[in-house]
């Protein structure tokens, strides 16, 4: 596109153009929440999603998820959400399940239904299979009286007056309305599984609630030979060579057994600066905060975040059963690791 051409187009855009989408933009929403309000009153009236929610309830194998079109994209987020939130689901397009992708489904299976006329063919071929194996069929569809709705053994009544779409031809709030309705099965079975925040994370480790509870404290701590560390006995002056060479900002003080007795921080070095003249004649054991906060490398980093935000300090120590000094955490630790 030229750019003269582009200009053209934006001057075409007047004000009047912009009033007419802004008001198509809310017209289209508030179609949409009606529609899911009418769904929702209507379905109070019966026990079907209470039946649907059931059937997959006592699935002993997935729930399989299927449709064409427009109805085929929602079915495969409504597979998607119930599978990340801890019932087993799987999307089969009906074109490729009539082609070999039925060998997917078993009798231990549920299987959805999603067409909104209830007569899409490409479902319609494959059902009686499924059927006939045994598996419990829900059908999402707008028509009660359709093909589809009365094959199923229960029916999920996703009618709407009209669509948000100008010609009322575009799948626009019948969409809405079963995609919203795959949401309440997928919320009403994950309550009723017992599922939990550590359950999600566990389904969803590249994202950032699985790292936040996931990330052990051994899995982003520093040890060896970065960990800094001093005897109780040394110098000031050789604390603050370990605290530069190891860069965290701090050094623990350990006894003879490698049990933390106490840490220095730069923080404790500017707030010395006014008060101490010669810090060669300081020993580290006289200006270091005993008994440090720490930690143990099993417990969960975020529950080390907690600390660190209670107390305001950037760093910690990590120890073991014996309380031995077996790493340290910094802030910026936690933050690279996107606990944070």
């Amino acid at each position: 596109m030229s750019v003269t051409h582009e200009k053209t187009m934006l001057k075409a855009f007047d004000n009047t153009a912009l009033q007419r989408a802004m008001q198509l933009a809310r017209e289209t929403l508030e179609i949409e929440a009606d529609a899911i309000r009418a769904v929702l009153t209507r379905l109070e009236s019966d026990d079907s999603v209470a039946r649907a929610v059931g059937l997959l309830f006592n699935c002993d194998g997935r729930v399989v998820v299927s449709g064409i079109g427009k109805s085929g994209h929602i079915a495969r987020k409504i597979a998607a959400t119930l599978a990340s939130t801890g019932t087993p689901a799987m999307f089969v397009h009906p074109a490729e399940a009539a082609h070999g992708d039925l060998g997917m489904v078993t009798s231990h299976d549920a299987f959805i239904a999603i067409s909104y006329s209830g007569e899409a063919a490409e479902l319609l071929s494959i059902l009686p299979i499924v059927k006939r194996m045994g598996a419990p069929l829900i059908a999402m569809t707008g028509k009660p009286q359709s093909s589809l709705a009365q094959l199923a053994d229960v029916h999920l009544n996703i009618a709407v007056e009209k669509e948000a779409c100008p010609l009322n031809l575009a799948p626009t709030a019948s969409t809405t309305v079963t995609l919203a309705l795959g949401d309440a099965l997928a919320v009403a079975l994950l309550d009723a599984n017992g599922f939990r925040e550590e359950d999600f994370a566990r389904s969803h480790p590249g994202g950032a609630l699985g790292r936040r509870l996931l990330t052990h404290v051994r899995d982003v701590m520093r040890s060896g030979d970065a960990v800094p560390q001093v005897a109780a006995n040394v110098s000031l002056t050789e604390a603050l060579v370990e605290i530069t060479q190891k860069g965290m900002g701090m050094t623990a003080i350990v006894d003879d057994a490698g049990r933390p007795v106490g840490v220095f921080t730069d923080g404790d070095l500017r707030r010395m600066l006014e008060r101490v003249q010669d810090f060669t004649k300081v020993t580290i054991s006289d200006v270091m905060h005993a008994n440090p906060r720490r930690v143990h490398p099993e417990q969960m980093a975020v529950e080390a975040v907690a600390i660190m935000e209670e107390f305001r300090i950037n760093q910690m120590l990590v120890v073991d059963g014996d309380d031995k000094l077996v790493g340290a955490l910094h802030i910026h630790d936690l933050t690279r690791a996107k606990v944070i």
